[in-house]
């Protein structure tokens, strides 16, 4: 239909999307417009960018699937660049089978696109077709850091999974897990105020306070703080994607509570923030509402290049977990 609205520049400065479960309160972001537009029933599949939580984040506060492959699985030529190396391109939709159709026909080496992957796609739809109950690492750690209220509702998803023949498994972070965040956020500003550097130098006093803020942290890091970043960065993301490999997929929150009220925030990326840092291809599900109405969802993270075998997981647990409310338009 056209371009959805989005925060600026993709960072946390909030549009003026609104939630369609309830418009007092934030729909996430960057990807607002997509998230909005799919959960209104105005358009079924919609695509938008995660470089933190842009993309699992606002389908979570919106009730509707938000799914990001592999950084490099599907082409971010022509994206307006936020931060190069951990820019990916990600789906809005109402069932793991749309997602699964929209990335049969985007994933793909793109010579447009620096990080795009010579990896070849996988057979999607096939991988759904009739997915067997999963093996579930629970990464109870995250879980804990929830709402007492998201927790306990996290918990009953659990139950439920593993009583129609999911294998949970709770599995502890890997000893690199807490820098992970640090890294990203460092590697996140410097390549902002690498990629914003002509548009700033002309425009500084034009750019929203958030965006702005990023940049300008991003030229205050060194290189050699840039690099240890990365290194850092990297080596916790080999030790989530071991674990990652060792199940079907790994189970975490995508949000600790609803939708904040109020525009003024797009919310906490915090849930999402290290599997986007590490590259890894994640979904979020809705799972429910809570007591004031407000979707609730629940995070799946596969395997470096395991989009089949993490939509394969995400089918199942799609059809135990049988959510299908929608907004009161």
């Amino acid at each position: 239909m056209g371009k959805l609205v989005t925060t600026p520049f993709a960072f946390l400065d909030p549009s003026a999307t609104r939630n369609p479960w309830n418009p007092e309160h934030t729909p996430g972001g960057s990807s607002s417009g997509p998230a909005a537009a799919v959960a209104a029933r105005m358009v079924p599949l919609a695509l938008g960018s995660q470089t933190v939580g842009s993309v699992l984040r606002p389908a979570a506060y919106c009730g509707v699937l938000g799914f990001k492959p592999t950084h490099g699985r599907i082409s971010a030529a022509g994206v307006l660049a936020l931060a190069e190396s951990l820019d990916h391109v990600g789906v809005f939709a109402r069932s793991v089978e749309d997602c699964a159709l929209a990335l049969s026909l985007l994933a793909g080496l793109d010579p447009a696109d620096p990080h795009s992957s010579p990896v070849p796609p996988e057979p999607y739809l096939a991988a759904i077709a009739a997915p067997a109950p999963p093996r579930i690492g629970v990464l109870a750690g995250l879980v804990a850091q929830a709402t007492p209220e998201v927790a306990k509702h996290l918990d009953a998803i659990m139950r439920g999974l593993e009583g129609a023949g999911a294998r949970l498994v709770e599995v502890d972070l890997p000893d690199s897990f807490p820098a992970l965040r640090r890294a990203g956020e460092t590697v996140l500003a410097v390549e902002a105020a690498h990629a914003h550097a002509p548009l700033y130098a002309a425009n500084a006093a034009d750019y929203p306070p958030r965006i702005k803020e990023l940049i300008e942290r991003g030229h205050a890091v060194s290189a050699l703080q840039y690099l240890a970043a990365q290194d850092a960065r990297h080596h916790a993301r080999d030790d989530l994607n071991a674990m990652a490999t060792r199940h079907d997929v790994l189970l975490a929150p995508t949000i600790g509570a609803p939708a904040p009220r109020g525009l003024a925030s797009t919310g906490d990326p915090g849930f999402c923030a290290p599997f986007t840092f590490a590259g890894l291809p994640a979904i979020s599900l809705p799972t429910g509402v809570d007591p004031a109405g407000l979707p609730l969802a629940v995070q799946l993270i596969g395997p470096a290049w395991g989009e089949a075998r993490l939509l394969a997981a995400s089918a199942w647990c799609e059809r135990v977990i049988r959510f299908d409310a929608g907004p009161s338009l």
